[in-house]
């Protein structure tokens, strides 16, 4: 029997590499005696790089800013022979990269994103694919797009401060300094999100919070990202107010619309082709996935159901197991996964569960090894 462990990450505690390992040494310490793969898997998100650079590539180091302008090392990745970069926001400017008391959208940048992709472009790639998720940014791109060379100048012809409360001053959009290499560069943005850029299902008011802003920032960022995307219109004849999936990552994928050339693809997609996941599925008896938590946006694209959904079209069945698990499991047994286990076997708090993941983990696929064998003596 050959296992195929597809979990993605659980955040603040496992990456998807990690969870992936956790899995597999349970389920061999169970005595299970089946084949078992690993491959980690991410949906744009957090673990997006390394899930690409699973079946090879190049990983580049290099100084740029996190999402309070900080200087930091960031990484992002070169696969197919050099010309396709592979950029994963959260590296850059993800909420991982601040404390807590540090979220603050009216501040926080996407400029170090920027440079990264700035970097690869003079290394000559053809393609990128920018994969977002977990970012700690409302502003609608324009950071990162400053770092491309875009001019965004206040009634004074100064730059604009950075972050959400910066786009409130912009009064010209000046695209001159933007490399003219960037029109023969194809931008595949990896997302998992279809909210429009503004509204009440938009980029300010569903996912600000998630960011650190209150209530009150919530109105001022999308009065801001109004602004910003009525001038666009105005300047360039590009409407993207309401661009489905123009909201994702605090609106920067609107802002990259906007000036390159773009499409949005799903990221978990995008993955699973990468590492060749429907035929590593030919010979397989059953996939096991897994992230953070289960919940109703599972069933919006993230990586799970992509795993399960092609899983299930080939006739595998599919397990998760997962930090937290907050949805209806006929739900969940309706797009594709079997049943799901909470690695949380006894009452503790978030900040234990996050601190014993590993062993939460492999605890979990340790006594699902267990029942999988008992399964089999019964046929």
């Amino acid at each position: 029997m050959k296992i195929l462990v597809a979990s993605g990450a659980f955040k603040q505690s496992l990456t998807a590499a990690e969870a992936c390992a956790a899995i597999a040494v349970g389920l061999r310490q169970s005595g299970l005696g089946a084949e078992i793969e690993e491959l980690p898997i991410a949906d744009g998100g957090n673990g997006t790089l390394d899930a690409f650079l699973a079946s090879g590539g190049q990983r580049i180091s290099m100084p740029a800013v996190d999402p309070l302008g900080r200087k930091i090392m960031a990484d992002y990745g070169l696969i197919a022979g050099g010309k396709t970069a592979v950029i994963e926001m959260a590296l850059a400017s993800g909420l991982e990269l601040l404390t807590p008391a540090e979220l603050n959208p009216m501040a926080a940048t996407t400029y170090g994103t920027g440079q990264l992709m700035a970097d690869a472009l003079s290394r000559g790639v053809e393609r990128v694919i920018v994969g977002l998720g977990g970012s700690a940014t409302v502003d609608g791109g324009m950071g990162c797009l400053q770092a491309l060379g875009v001019k965004l100048l206040d009634g004074a012809g100064e730059d604009i401060d950075a972050g959400g409360r910066g786009l409130a001053d912009i009064v010209t959009i000046d695209s001159d300094g933007l490399d003219a290499r960037w029109q023969d560069v194809q931008v595949i943005i990896a997302s998992d999100v279809e909210n429009p850029t503004l509204g009440e299902m938009g980029a300010a008011r569903v996912f600000g919070p998630q960011k650190g802003a209150n209530p009150q920032m919530v109105e001022t960022l999308e009065r801001n990202l109004a602004h910003c995307f009525n001038l666009i219109y105005e300047q360039r004849g590009m409407d993207l107010r309401q661009a489905t999936g123009g909201g994702a990552a605090g609106a920067f994928a609107a802002g990259l619309m906007a000036f390159l050339r773009c499409k949005i693809v799903s990221g978990i997609d995008l993955v699973l082709a990468q590492n060749r996941f429907g035929e590593k599925l030919s010979d397989c008896a059953l996939v096991i996935t897994g992230e953070g938590q289960i919940d109703a946006q599972t069933l919006d694209g993230k990586g799970p159901l992509g795993v399960a959904t092609l899983a299930a079209a080939q006739g595998v069945p599919t397990i998760a197991i997962v930090g937290g698990l907050n949805i209806d499991d006929a739900r969940l047994r309706e797009a594709g996964v079997q049943a799901a286990f909470s690695i949380v076997d006894r009452p503790m708090t978030l900040e234990a569960a996050l601190a014993d993941a590993h062993d939460l983990a492999r605890r979990a696929a340790l006594r699902l090894g267990y029942a999988l064998q008992a399964a089999a003596s019964l046929e």
